[in-house]
């Protein structure tokens, strides 16, 4: 087998560090982990500050039990009622994948505050902590 001419040789080292850059990741973009647990970790801080902690009467009557460690891949919040935290929840908020994709279902989706709790959640999932 002969040795390839230099011009070839120097055409080849080219096309595979190419091809090698190629198949390397991208760096991550700024700003906020998107995976499901960071992003359900923002939600429930948010929801414990600005539903609970502030005293916002819209939520006076219900109490956030997060569920952040979950085998199940799907962290999430549930709002249960203050006086019965072992009932059925009023309000889930779960996330699931990477980039996470989230859910927000239950009673509480069908009342008034349900445009407020989307509106809060979809902020404090992108790394926005504020209240309003």
């Amino acid at each position: 087998m002969r040795p390839l001419p230099a011009v070839a040789n120097a055409a080849l080292l080219t096309a595979l560090a190419i091809m090698i850059a190629a198949c390397q990741s991208p760096a991550p973009a700024a700003g906020p982990n998107r995976a499901a647990l960071p992003t359900m970790e923002r939600v429930a801080l948010g929801a414990n500050a600005c539903w609970f902690k502030s005293g916002d009467p819209a939520f006076a009557a219900y109490k956030l039990a997060p569920e952040l460690n979950s085998f199940s891949g799907r962290p999430r919040i549930l709002l249960v009622h203050k006086g019965s935290p072992e009932s059925r929840p009023l309000l889930v908020v779960q996330a699931e994948g990477s980039p996470a994709r989230l859910q927000a279902f239950g009673p509480m989706m069908s009342e008034p505050v349900a445009g407020r709790i989307a509106t809060d959640v979809n902020r404090w999932s992108g790394g926005n902590r504020a209240c309003n």
